[in-house]
């Protein structure tokens, strides 16, 4: 494992083990802090995901994506090329799979849960763990996307973290199945490189 993906895991460990978010039966998100006081979220939050656009292009698919990943929390489905991505089953509750583009210093990753959430109430408890170890952490663009069929949030975010700057690029869906984050990243200044493997990889997203 070289250091850069190690660097990536105990990121998401951390992420994993920081402060934590909920959904009250009011729709309202709670954070969980580690010391075992709660919140509510600020409404500053919310204000980020206002008049999302929607784009109208199609996304699908690609033809070689033929390998495919059922999650085993919800309905939803990976599509991928398995001769350029390799994948593992976690184990915990941090995250469902984790991907590599074989050679590359490009990652992706699964993040499942059995709760029907709002896209954006989803995606807005994701910042806020993004900010529980990247307090600078900024969304840099979101649109709304119907692909493969599903209508998803696309959000890219960048998160500096110890002097590194890193973006996040994925989908955000949920239904009665409970709710998926489905992400890609690798440093900022690496994205340019791995703009084609990257929305190749992101439109394999389906529901089954």
């Amino acid at each position: 494992m070289n250091k850069y993906v190690f660097f990536l895991l105990v990121i998401f460990s951390t992420l994993s083990n920081a402060n934590q978010t909920a959904v009250s039966d009011t729709g309202d998100i709670v954070i969980l802090k580690s010391d075992g006081t709660w919140s509510y979220q600020s409404n500053e939050n919310i204000k980020e995901f206002a008049e999302i656009p929607l784009n109208k292009k199609e996304f699908n698919k690609g033809k070689k994506a033929s390998f495919n990943l059922k999650s085993q929390v919800t309905n939803s489905q990976f599509s991928f090329n398995p001769k350029l991505w390799s994948f593992e089953k976690e184990i915990g509750d941090s995250h469902e799979y984790s991907f590599t583009l074989k050679g590359e210093d490009l990652y992706g990753m699964v993040i499942t849960e059995g709760m029907e959430l709002p896209i954006e109430t989803l995606a807005s408890a994701a910042m806020i763990n993004f900010r529980s170890v990247a307090p600078a952490a900024k969304v840099i663009h979101k649109e709304y996307r119907v692909v493969n069929g599903n209508k998803v949030l696309y959000m890219e975010t960048l998160a500096p973290i110890s002097g590194v700057e890193f973006v996040y690029k994925g989908y955000y869906f949920s239904n009665e199945s409970g709710s998926t984050q489905y992400l890609v990243y690798t440093s900022n200044g690496l994205a340019g490189k791995y703009k084609n493997e990257t929305s190749e990889f992101l439109n394999g997203f389906s529901v089954q």
